[in-house]
């Protein structure tokens, strides 16, 4: 499951497929997202109208932390990679879902999308509180802000 998830970009899950390629049924399957979410192996995020019932499809699936993806991937995906730094950094303290729109719903209040320094409002332009966390800059403009800030909350 970690080498289905490696070559995924920021990772939505098909269940059926899955199960089907590491061959266990979805019930089992289920119960090891579980496990090795409350391992801190990945980080299984819903979107805030779902419960945390193991046997609901997670929307999104990351590796727990950005370590995990440079130890166990071959090659990894930068947008992977940005969103796992995010999610891991913020999840200690804040409650994390998938947002309709933009990357992540953080305290049910603030919608942020994730990208490089060239990511624009577009996706979330009419959204009140909505921020860009953008990689590759130094500093932060407006509802702009560095990935590498949130390094600091954890």
């Amino acid at each position: 499951m970690v080498n289905y998830i490696c070559f995924s970009k920021p990772f939505k899950l098909n269940i059926k497929e899955l199960s089907s390629k590491i061959g266990i049924d979805r019930d089992t399957l289920y119960q090891f997202m579980h496990y090795l979410d409350q391992a801190n192996v990945i980080s299984l995020f819903r979107q805030v109208a779902k419960n945390d019932n193991i046997f609901l499809k997670p929307d999104k699936i990351y590796l727990h932390n950005t370590n995990l993806n440079y130890s166990y991937c071959d090659t990894q995906e930068i947008g992977t990679i940005r969103e796992s730094f995010f999610a891991n950094q913020l999840s200690l303290k804040h409650k994390l879902a998938i947002s309709k729109q933009g990357d992540f719903l953080v305290d049910g209040k603030y919608t942020v999308e994730i990208g490089g320094a060239n990511k624009s409002f577009k996706q979330i332009a009419d959204i009140e509180n909505s921020f860009v966390v953008a990689d590759d800059i130094e500093v932060g403009f407006g509802n702009k802000i560095p990935l590498f800030l949130f390094g600091f909350l954890y």
